[in-house]
Order: structure tokens, then sequence, then C-alpha cells
């Protein structure tokens, strides 16, 4: 009898699932645990396994399907099963996947040289070249093909490589997007214009070349599902719902860069050295949540939850788009645990890999742009989270000395977003303060 392929469950929140792509196609033999499709939450991507060995006997949703969870997807048994009373009711035998393309089919033909950029003519009807002129090309590094030939039946002959112009994609994109001229011989080898070889045209000849081009020119439609799908909702969301207000401010990171530096120099034994900034940021803003319930919260429309734990929320950029998977409990880890937890969870994130549950539950969030070199931005809440912190770069800023002397000294950007409409703003800045005050002194704060 033949095996259902089933759209598994991954985690309590996922109901739907995509699917990226068939490894098999209908009509191949398959072993148990073998991988079939590739699929994608909201939030992950994981492969689903054969879960028995056969033909594929139906492949009910073609690639792009969004496919509720536990639904058929797929048959395996032996050849010649019927299998028409496991198709889905939503699924017709055009939807499966065609088989995968001979390797003999003919690529399309390659999209032609802008308009602003001409270069050799289309190449002759007969295909024909002189020895020589193969010579002069392959010196000069002239794709033949794409030259007009004058000889005999349209050959082309050594005097048309000779007066071929040879333009760089480099310097047909520049002379596109600049408008300026391109030269008979450029500096490149065989006499290969090169974007260095462009100069300045008069404005009319750009009008002329612009005027000559498709316009708006080369465009990428990129759809909006999975993540960025997921993100663009929530964030939009946020925005309309919640009353946010963002106080920026700037703390001491001697303490802290003191910190860090002590920490790479312990020895490997101690197990510290993979402490960084972040975690120091993300481990003192867990002890200042303590003090703030009103923070560590979400906005519940008629009720305000406080949480008596913290289920710190950290952003982590992926190939996937943006992710915020939760340090549970983060309130009873040491340094060493939270550090560890956090690459754990950063690392399942950029692999693919995490648990969906675990990019839910959060009740503060850290978002990081510090590496980049931003020194203030504007977190967007994480609804229904209460609060949401950024943390910016490090930058030298003057300090006046007891003496009026001026100092500078290393300060790290704070900025902390959050819903006017259960906190206040004096509770926030009370918030950033000691919170700054928590990273200035970083290793009283370890002792307490």
């Amino acid at each position: 009898m033949a095996t259902e392929v089933l759209m598994p469950r991954q985690g309590q929140s996922v109901e739907s699932c995509i699917i990226i792509e068939w490894k098999v196609n209908e009509g191949d033999v398959v072993t148990e645990g073998q991988p079939l499709c590739e699929v994608e939450t909201d939030k992950a991507t994981f492969e689903v396994e054969a879960t028995a060995s056969g033909t594929v006997l139906g492949i009910f949703y073609p690639a792009e399907s969004d496919v509720e969870v536990l639904k058929v997807i797929a048959a395996i048994g032996d050849e010649g099963e019927d299998i028409s009373a496991m198709r889905p009711a939503d699924e017709s035998p055009a939807a499966a996947p065609a088989p995968a393309a001979p390797a003999a089919e003919e690529k399309a033909a390659p999209a032609p040289a802008p308009a602003a950029a001409p270069v050799a003519a289309a190449v002759s009807a007969t295909g024909l070249a002189s020895p020589r002129a193969k010579n002069l090309a392959a010196k000069k590094g002239v794709d033949i093909s794409t030259i007009a030939g004058t000889g005999p039946n349209g050959r082309v002959i050594e005097r048309d490589v000779a007066a071929a112009q040879v333009v760089t994609p480099a310097a047909q994109a520049k002379a596109a997007a600049e408008g300026l001229a391109i030269p008979e011989v450029g500096t490149g080898l065989g006499g290969r214009v090169t974007a260095a070889d462009l100069t300045s045209v008069a404005p009319e000849a750009v009008a002329e070349a612009v005027a000559s081009m498709d316009f708006p020119g080369a465009v990428n439609e990129v759809p909006v599902k999975g993540v960025r799908k997921v993100v663009a909702g929530r964030m939009l969301n946020s925005l309309q719902t919640t009353a946010q207000l963002t106080l920026n401010s700037s703390v001491d990171a001697r303490s802290i860069l003191g910190y860090r530096s002590k920490c790479k120099a312990a020895p490997e034994e101690a197990g510290v050295g993979g402490i960084s900034i972040n975690d120091v940021v993300l481990y003192a803003t867990v002890k200042t949540l303590g003090e703030f319930p009103e923070l560590n919260a979400h906005m519940l429309g008629d009720k305000i939850v406080e949480f008596g734990n913290v289920h710190l929320g950290f952003a982590v950029d992926t190939p996937r788009g943006l992710m915020v998977p939760v340090i549970r409990y983060a309130n009873l880890m040491t340094l060493k645990q939270l550090s560890a937890e956090t690459k754990r969870l950063a690392k399942a994130c950029i692999d693919g890999t995490v648990d969906p549950d675990a990019l839910s539950g959060g009740t503060f969030t850290v978002t990081n742009l510090g590496a980049m070199g931003i020194e203030s931005f504007t977190p967007v809440l994480n609804a229904p989270e209460v609060g949401i912190l950024g943390v910016c770069s490090v930058q030298q800023k003057p300090v006046a000395g007891k003496d009026g002397s001026v100092e500078f000294v290393p300060h790290m950007g704070l900025s902390l977003t959050f819903d006017h409409a259960a906190a206040d703003g004096a509770p926030a800045a009370r918030f950033i303060a000691s919170l700054r005050n928590k990273l200035a002194a970083f290793e009283l704060t370890l002792a307490g």
C-alpha cells in the first residue's frame, strides 16, 4: 500500500509552509530518509524526507505552493499503485512539477548590449571567419561572433576584426549611466575600451543616447513572501497600532571595552574569549529590565501584561531576512550562559535550522547596528512588546574634565523605542539611565 508524505508541523505556531523546490520527480525511486523537497515557514527552511522506500507515485503541489501542515503532499509506493484516494481535493494532476529539462535544451539568447554603448554589429548569417581573422580576434580579446563580415558570403576577415570596437561591460554600463562618449580605441588589451577611457559628451549627445534607451531599464521583481512578508506585516502593524517614541542617549564605553579586552586575553580554559560587546549589552539589559517591569511587558489592548521573567529577543540578520530568536529565562543565566545561548540561536537562524517556536514569546527585544557604524536610529517595536533597545556604534565624544580640559572618551549610542500607550517617558528615561550606569561600571554589574 502506498505511503503518504505529509507536510510536517514545525512548531506549534506554524500553520502552513511554502514548498521552495522539489528535489525529485514523479517516477523517481527513493529510499526512506531521502530529501524529497525543501520547504519554508515564515521563520525557517527545512527538508521533507521520504517516509518510505519506493517509487514517487505522485507529487500533489508544485513549487511555490503554500500548503497547510499535515496535508498530503506526495505519495510513495510500488509502481502502478492507485493513489487517487490520496490526492487532496484542491490538487489537480496539472499541478505536479514538470520533469527536469534535458541537458541539451537550448539556452535563452543573451540580452542585447545597452543602446548607449554600441559595440560591433550583429554577426553575419554564415558565421564564417578566416584563420587570420580568428588569430587577430584572439590577440585582441574580441568575440568574433559579434563582428559583421565583409568578405565573400559574409565571411569575417582580418580587416573586420581590426576595425571592431571592443568595449568592456564596465565601460558600457558607465557610458549608459553617465552619458559618456566611447572612443574608437581604448587603452586596454588590444585597444579595448575600458571605463577609464570614457570622456564627457555634449548634452545633446546625452539626450540622444538616453532617448534611444528603454525606460526605465533593467528591473528585478522580488516576491514578498516567507520571512520578508512576515516582517513587512509585523512592522506595518506595529507602527499603525502603537504610540511609538524613541529616546536617544549614549554611555561611556570604557568599562565594557576594557572588560571585553580582558575576556580576549583570558586563558582558553576560562571559556570567556567568545564573550562579545553585544553579549555584555544583553546581560546589562536583562539586569535593568528586572527594575522596570513596565518595559518587560506586552500591551494587549485593554490590559498590560508584565512578566516576572525576561525572555529576551535579539535581532539577527540572515540570508533570508530579519529574524528575532528569543533567549528564554535570560534573567536566570550567567553572562557565559547568555553568550553561549545567543550564539547558538543566531547560528540556527543563519543556517535556517532554528525551531520556529524559538522565534516567539519575547518580552523585550535588542537590535544592534553598531557594527555598521550607525550612531542612532529608531527601532520599530516588536509588538505587543512595550520596548525595544537599539545599540549603536562606539564613537569618540568630547568630555569636559574638572580642570576645564577636554578629553575624548569612547561612547556607545543607545536608542530606546517604547509604546507610550503602555509606559510614560519618565520611566523610559530612568531605564536608559540605569542601563547607562550598569554599562559604565560593568564589572560592578557582574558582581551584583
